[in-house]
């Protein structure tokens, strides 16, 4: 009876993660409205339109574009990868034949450098390095899915110490059995583009990298770097793989392509250590689960203060109480979803979502905006919560916990 009971409680998360990324979305939207109107308003609520194009650029509009790719784009592999919103990626020029410790080999001999992963300390230097235009061999490269999975790894090289200018490509393993279509095999394929300049991306306003247009330049320096460095290489290129196109991608940049798939073999090459760890992989928690969690601790601390600033008669010690309970149920929480629980993310949605709600309602009800910086605030974090925890990656972290927890549960 007990397998019933698990499928149950599946569906019933399915469905409440469900509800809360459409509320979110909905919520979202009008949130951003609000602060656009109110960042219109001369004198210091100007600054709002600041958060206002944070907001709507790496929150509301990734979302949206989610949304809509999932109904219009095919679910399967088309020679193109994916950015993190759903939105068509750069093209996938390149494969390669060998073990993972072979690319690595081969890569480093002819020069390239493995990017970092993007966290906050990587994220932070990259845009410091930018700004003040130093160098940063080692910058990590925004995610682009294929096999409905980020990149493995990457590698690039800078251009004369720029941070703005670089060559680089992100591999992807193939899944165990799979074969291009037509037949051929290949263990790795990877997308190599240079890119060009910082700037923001047409289609959700976040500050990017822009890209050559010519992605077959770069796929063809790649190959040639290889070559050069490793003799044992030996390359073989499917002629036509697909029809020879020009589109955009999903910053906006133009890129054309002749079709053309050189395959790298590497088989017979040295090799170095495979780096990627999958276990590291999974223990890793997304971006949003700390954004999720973050906003709770920071509530909590908020709760904390505003007991201590209460005064000592009966009606205040009541509502310290209260905020000091408040506190200690956000800190739990947040705690938990950073361990990975599920009941803990659902839970803090559904509160965060009752007061997002309230406040939606007092500002239909009421004037048409929220009663003051507060209340703003409030409904912000709230939204901001359910917005990074009701995403992929909070979703795929605690079931992966999950999972890992039962595994390790079973009898052997």
């Amino acid at each position: 009876m007990a397998a019933p009971r698990r499928a149950g409680h599946g569906s019933s998360s399915r469905i409440l993660d469900g509800w809360f990324f459409a509320l979110s979305s909905v919520a979202g939207l009008w949130y951003s409205y609000v602060l656009l109107r109110d960042g219109l308003t001369l004198g210091w609520p100007t600054l709002l339109l600041v958060v206002f194009w944070v907001f709507f650029s790496y929150l509301v509009l990734p979302r949206l574009h989610r949304i809509l790719t999932a109904i219009y784009l095919p679910d399967y592999f088309i020679g193109r990868t994916r950015t993190s919103d759903g939105l068509l990626g750069d093209p996938v020029n390149l494969g390669f034949l060998g073990r993972e410790g072979q690319v690595h080999a081969a890569l480093s001999a002819a020069g390239w450098t493995m990017a970092e992963p993007v966290d906050l300390r990587s994220s932070v230097h990259i845009v410091l390095s930018v700004l003040r235009g130093r160098s940063y061999a080692a910058a990590p490269v925004s995610p682009l899915h294929l096999f409905d999975r980020p990149q493995d790894f990457a590698y690039e090289q800078e251009v004369r110490g720029s941070p703005s200018k670089r060559h680089h490509a992100r591999f992807w393993r193939c899944p165990d059995g799979w074969f291009l279509p037509g037949g051929a095999r290949a263990d790795w394929l990877a997308a190599a583009t240079f890119d060009s300049r910082v700037g923001l991306s047409l289609f959700t306003l976040q500050v990017t990298h822009h890209i050559d247009a010519n992605t077959d330049v770069e796929r063809d320096f790649l190959v040639e770097s290889v070559q050069a460095a490793v003799p044992g290489a030996s390359v073989s290129t499917i002629n036509n793989f697909s029809s020879g196109y020009h589109h955009v991608n999903g910053g906006g940049d133009r890129i054309r392509t002749d079709g053309d798939l050189p395959i790298v073999d590497l088989s017979n090459t040295p090799a170095a250590p495979d780096l990627v760890r999958v276990e590291e992989q999974v223990s890793r928690r997304p971006s949003s689960v700390l954004i999720g969690a973050g906003v709770a601790l920071a509530r909590g601390t908020g709760y904390v203060i505003a007991a201590l600033a209460l005064g000592t008669d009966a009606s205040d010690r009541a509502l310290a109480v209260l905020f000091v309970g408040a506190a200690a149920v956000d800190v739990v929480l947040a705690l938990s979803i950073l361990s990975g629980h599920n009941w803990a993310r659902l839970t803090l949605m559904g509160f965060c979502s009752m007061t997002a709600l309230a406040v939606m309602i007092d500002w239909v009800a009421g004037n048409g905006r929220p009663e003051g910086f507060h209340s703003l605030l409030t409904a912000g974090g709230s939204i901001l919560v359910i917005l990074a925890l009701s995403t992929p990656g909070a979703r795929e972290y605690a079931s992966r916990v999950r999972a890992g927890a039962s595994t390790a549960a079973r009898p052997a």
